[in-house]
């Protein structure tokens, strides 16, 4: 080794001086960069097809801006917020979402505190449910309230328990779901408009009604009790629309031919009695061809029903030797 050629340290030094001064020669051109980048960085800005940007300049509202590419003053000075306009957003009450999807995930936590209510007929229920919104006024959605999303979740509990605690528990279970949903829609909108939250409640949905767990057996007890007792009272409204409308159709056909008798009887003696006073009048008039009238009338009546005839001679004392006693039959 040849230490004749090896630096000193005063001359380590001094190389060391030389490229450090040569490398800051070269941090103001980086700083200058670095700012160029930042600037234009902070100086465009994207909207999403969805979204409507709100602009703010020190803090105060001047406007909105559109979908697409845009400029602003950098450093603070403007500030852009996307609000995502088309979305529906969803609430979820009793139970949460962990992951959505084909085979959706939800929650091992416990929601009854928001989730148990008490219906009109002082009934408890396990109400799960969902409020689903879109955002129609950004400006109003960023300053006119704190936290609106915490608005929309308390004034939706709220008017849920409401609606639940006027109706009874049958009602929630069954008949009364959907105009329940309506008047939840209706009033959830009407107070989130009145705080100039800025939101438009799309849909209000019962999802899942039922007993708390502590009392579904007994829950279930009374309800297959009531669908027995629905049961035979069903069967016994069968059995009586079989035999009633029967017996009142009999009852009602043996009326109409004792009134078609009736009538049938009154109408003939109506009749047989004008025919008799009108035999009468020409009796009156000519009474012996009335009478022999009226003896080949009933001559032409009687004779077709008599199976033997016998003329014989109206001074013939006897008619046995005109009958032949062994003769069965025969005219």
């Amino acid at each position: 080794m040849d230490w004749q050629n090896v630096p000193t340290p005063d001359e380590i030094i001094d190389v060391g001086k030389k490229k450090l001064s040569d490398y800051w020669k070269w941090i103001p051109t980086v700083i200058i960069v670095l700012f160029i980048l930042a600037s234009l960085r902070g100086l465009i800005y994207s909207i999403g097809p969805d979204e409507v940007g709100v602009i703010q300049r020190f803090g105060k509202f001047i406007g909105l801006s559109s979908p697409g590419l845009h400029a602003k003053i950098p450093f603070g000075i403007d500030k852009v917020t996307p609000i995502k306009v088309e979305k529906v957003f969803k609430e979820e009450f009793g139970f949460k979402t962990v992951e959505p999807g084909v085979k959706t995930r939800y929650s091992s936590g416990n929601y009854q505190d928001e989730s148990l209510m008490l219906t009109g007929d002082l009934n408890i229920l396990d109400v799960r449910w969902i409020v689903q919104f879109k955002i129609k006024d950004p400006v109003k959605l960023l300053f006119a309230t704190r936290h609106p999303e915490d608005n929309i979740h308390d004034i939706s509990e709220v008017v849920m328990r409401r609606f639940v605690g006027d109706y009874s528990v049958d009602e929630v279970l069954t008949t009364k779901r959907e105009e329940i949903d309506d008047l939840a829609q209706q009033e959830i909108q009407r107070i989130l408009d009145s705080y100039n939250v800025g939101v438009h409640i799309v849909t209000v949905k019962l999802l899942d009604v039922n007993p708390p767990e502590a009392v579904k057996s007994a829950f279930n007890e009374v309800n297959e009790a009531k669908q027995e007792k629905e049961k035979m009272i069903n069967q016994a409204w069968e059995a009586y629309n079989k035999v009633i409308p029967k017996a009142k159709g009999t009852a009602e056909k043996t009326i109409r031919e004792a009134e078609g008798y009736a009538m049938d009887k009154i109408n003939r003696s109506k009749g047989e009695s004008a025919r008799f006073l009108a035999t009468l009048e020409e009796y009156k008039k000519a009474p012996d061809i009335t009478k022999k009238r009226l003896y080949l009338e009933t001559l032409t009546q009687v004779l077709p029903n008599a199976k033997e005839k016998y003329i014989i001679d109206s001074q013939q004392k006897s008619i046995l030797p005109l009958l032949d006693i062994n003769k069965k039959g025969g005219r």
